[in-house]
């Protein structure tokens, strides 16, 4: 089982949903999208839980290859 880091390569704001996505085998677009959408119908709620989750989930540890899906977008 793969352990979810925040992505360094795949990053917007801190990285948190490339790595999710990594994680998840999906792309990065649509993790974001569903963050942004889930945020506004939640009344802050995924954006506390967003803000929380990238404290605590370590960046990825440099040298190490974590991507191994096809759904990376430059």
């Amino acid at each position: 089982m793969n352990k979810l880091y925040r992505s360094r390569m795949d990053s917007k704001l801190t990285g948190l949903c490339g790595g999710v996505a990594e994680w998840l085998g999906v792309g990065s677009g649509i993790v974001r999208l569903l963050v942004i959408i889930s945020a506004l119908f939640s009344f802050g709620t995924v954006a506390l839980i967003y803000i929380v989750a990238s404290l605590i989930v370590p960046k990825a540890p440099y040298g190490e290859p974590f991507y191994t899906n096809d759904y990376r977008y430059y």
